[in-house]
């Protein structure tokens, strides 16, 4: 009777343990600092970058810079660098908006994007005229 018992409250304990809800991501709040670093782009409307492809922006927190260097409109072999300055503004009905100028000609960013599920690994931006064009980025690890 004692090993029935036994066995029921080890079943019970362990149905009761696989029902654990998994615990939400600390979202970070959107600012120049939480965004500062290297970050590279993981999915591109929902799809993976094709192998060999790459886009890697790197925001500068104190002077509000960026450098992109990415392979996606070059040959592969020779990656273009491309630098400009950045600006967040907050929305009220959107949220945290990112905008950019470029330094050569081609001017402004095509889009602004609002920069949502801010982790410490990874955030979304959403174009603010388009919501179907959404960017994952996953922050690069630091090699030493």
């Amino acid at each position: 009777m004692k090993l029935k018992t036994i066995i029921l409250a080890a079943i019970s304990i362990l149905a009761i343990s696989s029902c654990k809800k998994e615990e939400a991501p600390a979202y970070l709040e959107v600012n120049r600092n939480n965004i500062s670093g290297s970050w590279e782009l993981s999915t591109w409307n929902g799809k993976l970058l094709e192998k060999g492809s790459y886009f890697r922006i790197t925001l500068v927190r104190n002077d509000g810079t960026f450098t992109i260097l990415q392979n996606l409109d070059a040959f592969p072999e020779y990656p273009r660098e491309i630098t400009g300055r950045y600006d967040l503004a907050d929305d009220d009905a959107l949220g945290t908006v990112i905008s950019g100028i470029y330094d050569h000609d081609s001017g402004r960013w095509s889009h602004d994007y609002v920069i949502s599920g801010l982790t410490s690994t990874s955030m979304t931006w959403t174009a603010v005229d388009d919501g179907s064009f959404v960017q994952v980025f996953t922050r690069e690890s630091i090699s030493e």
